[in-house]
C-alpha cells in the first residue's frame, strides 16, 4: 500500500522527535541525517540520502543542482539543520527542491531546538490537505 504525504510526514515528524529525545540537540546536521534515516529505514520506510535535486533547462538535465537531505517514500523532502533560528531562505530551499522534484511536502526539522516540536515545519507546494474531522 502507498502511503500518502501526510501519513509519511507523521512518521518523520515521530523518528525525529524520537531520535532527538535520544540525542538532543547541538550535534552535526550530518548525524542527525544518517540517525534518522536509519530510523525511517528501521520502520520499514523507503529513505535516500543526499538524493540529487536535477536542474533542467533547455531539455539539458544537470545533476549538481542540489541534494535533498532525505527523500522517504519518493513522495516526502526532509532537510535537516541544527542551527540556532530557521530563516526564509531555509524555508525557499526547501520550496526550490518541491517544485524541481514535482514533489508537494516538506520538512524543515531543526534539532537545535531544546523541544523538537518547535523545530518542525511543514512546507507545502501545492498540496490538497485532508479535510478536517
Amino acid at each position: 500500500m502507498r502511503m500518502n504525504e501526510n501519513t509519511i510526514a507523521k512518521e518523520v515528524v515521530d523518528a525525529a522527535i524520537k531520535v532527538h529525545r535520544a540525542l538532543g540537540s547541538g550535534l552535526f546536521e550530518s548525524v542527525y541525517e544518517v540517525v534518522l534515516a536509519h530510523e525511517l529505514t528501521h520502520r520499514g520506510l523507503g529513505v535516500q540520502r543526499q538524493l540529487a535535486i536535477p536542474i533542467v533547462f533547455e531539455g539539458l538535465q544537470f545533476e549538481e543542482g542540489f541534494r535533498a537531505d532525505l527523500v522517504v517514500e519518493g513522495r516526502v523532502i526532509v532537510e535537516i539543520k541544527s542551527i540556532e533560528n530557521l530563516s526564509n531562505a531555509h524555508r525557499k530551499q526547501v520550496l526550490t527542491y518541491l517544485s524541481l522534484a514535482d514533489m508537494r511536502l516538506g520538512l524543515l526539522l531543526n534539532f537545535a531546538n531544546v523541544l523538537m516540536k518547535d523545530g518542525i515545519e511543514r512546507i507545502v507546494n501545492q498540496l490538497r490537505e485532508p479535510p478536517s474531522e
